[in-house]
């Protein structure tokens, strides 16, 4: 009941199911994004119907996860300013511009040519159209620098000054290129693309389950596992170079990820524990001896800060950072083990035949969401009880409000995002269930493939 009365925590609350929420989306329509332009690139060399007939497909799926993520994240501005007043004073001269950068180079870049993506059939050539989607990708990816190289500033603040108790910027490259800014994106950009891979593949496999549009979830289950097989593995390959940027920059956070209570050489690595934040220990304790030191230093015998290296008032909510580091490790190595499986079975010519795979692609479809908001779990808890490493505690950052005031849009968010939640699922199982378009348009003996797809273009002028 404490907790309830604490406005501090109501707003880290609010601002974090609402981050959490909106996450969701980006993470999505980055990675759907590029497979538009595969797809469409695709098309353009080879003249396959499949690809196009795919690319219209989830196109519609696309623009819905793209507006519900426009509409998700409008509040968060908001929020900076009603919730998190003393903390926008103290960043403005940093955070201001990078978002505002993200505004006028990725939004507006997206809102100028995804009218074109969804609206250019039949009206623009397929290369402008090709463009446009290309455009609308580069925006996606844009809007995630823009972000993460704000979010990264605050966990590794760089190139600034502070002058009355107010931060001023004294080097925009090294503020928006900050020490964890470029393994942050490019674990984040590697996290859509697979989660993007595998929401294809679970929806292909749900369409093959049920024996409809079988060539065309076939071959969209085909090109989403080859991207499983790269991002995947790549994806490890970032997160250990993440771990090490990590424990340079951000050891604390990672003494915390390990529940390492105690610097050492040595170290295991801690498969299960109850960490006792109160006891500064842990419990039931299960751990692979030297494992820790082997990952984090790449030698068995490498020295590991631990917690003891600040105060308990420094430290992060040890057992949440913990089991979200865990829960994301498990899902990113299970997705891993779903790639090479599917390409043993390809292999074996029984991709699309073993339907114990298929529906483990289904199950497996959302799990990258879950890999994500684990992950955004350990970063920003993490960096508690900091709102800007170093500078600013999120106790001193958050607007003194009365906690009823507080309470009161914490519900009022619950209920909204909720229902904007499963109205988003019935139109996408909507969507899904329609499936892609299984009849190519008809063409003009001796024309151009191109021009049933774009039935206004003259042959071979555009």
């Amino acid at each position: 009941m404490d907790a309830l009365a604490d406005p501090v925590l109501l707003s880290r609350l609010q601002m974090a199911f609402t981050l959490s929420f909106h996450i969701l989306f980006p993470t999505l329509t980055i990675g759907l994004s590029a497979f538009l332009v595969f797809l469409h690139g695709r098309w353009l060399l080879f003249h396959d119907d499949a690809d196009m007939q795919l690319f219209r497909f989830w196109t519609r799926i696309f623009a819905l996860g793209f507006g519900v993520g426009v509409v998700s994240g409008i509040v968060l501005s908001f929020e900076f300013g009603t919730n998190f007043a003393p903390f926008s004073r103290f960043t403005g001269n940093v955070l201001a511009p990078l978002l505002s950068y993200e505004v006028l180079m990725a939004f507006f870049l997206e809102a100028s040519f995804l009218p074109l993506l969804l609206f250019g059939f039949g009206r623009v050539g397929p290369r402008l159209h090709f463009f446009a989607t290309s455009m609308v990708a580069t925006g996606t990816l844009l809007s995630a620098f823009w972000i993460l190289s704000a979010n990264s500033w605050m966990h590794t603040p760089a190139g600034h000054a502070l002058h009355d108790d107010v931060i001023h910027v004294t080097d925009w490259f090294a503020a928006i290129f900050n020490p964890s800014f470029p393994y942050r994106f490019a674990h984040m950009v590697m996290a859509s693309f697979l989660t993007g891979a595998f929401v294809v593949a679970g929806v292909s496999a749900w369409h093959l389950l049920r024996a409809r549009c079988e060539p065309l979830a076939r071959h969209a289950l085909s090109l989403a596992l080859w991207a499983a097989l790269v991002c995947a593995p790549a994806q490890v390959l970032l997160g250990d170079l993440h771990g090490l940027n990590t424990r340079q920059v951000q050891p604390v956070k990672l003494a915390a990820m390990e529940a390492l209570w105690e610097t050492r050489t040595h170290a295991p690595f801690v498969v299960f524990a109850l960490p006792d934040q109160a006891a500064q220990r842990n419990r039931w304790e299960l751990g692979v001896p030297l494992a820790g030191s082997l990952i984090l230093t790449h030698t068995p015998d490498g020295r590991v800060a631990g917690l003891d290296q600040v105060t308990p008032a420094d430290r992060p909510h040890v057992a949440t950072v913990f089991w979200a580091f865990r829960i994301m490790l498990f899902v990113g190595f299970f997705l891993l083990a779903l790639a090479v499986a599917g390409l043993i079975l390809r292999l074996r010519g029984a991709l699309y035949s073993r339907r114990w795979y298929l529906r483990l692609l289904v199950v497996a479809s959302p799990l990258g969401f879950v890999a994500v908001l684990a992950g955004w779990t350990v970063t920003e808890v993490g960096r508690q009880p900091w709102a800007v490493q170093g500078l600013l505690r999120t106790a001193d950052a958050a607007t003194p409000l009365p906690a009823a005031s507080v309470g009161g849009s914490v519900v009022l968010f619950l209920l909204l995002y909720n229902a904007l939640l499963l109205a988003f699922l019935y139109f996408l199982y909507r969507l899904v269930r329609k499936g892609p378009e299984e009849q190519a348009p008809a063409r003009r003996p001796g024309a151009s493939p191109r021009t049933a797809w774009y039935p206004s273009m003259e042959d071979g002028r555009r």
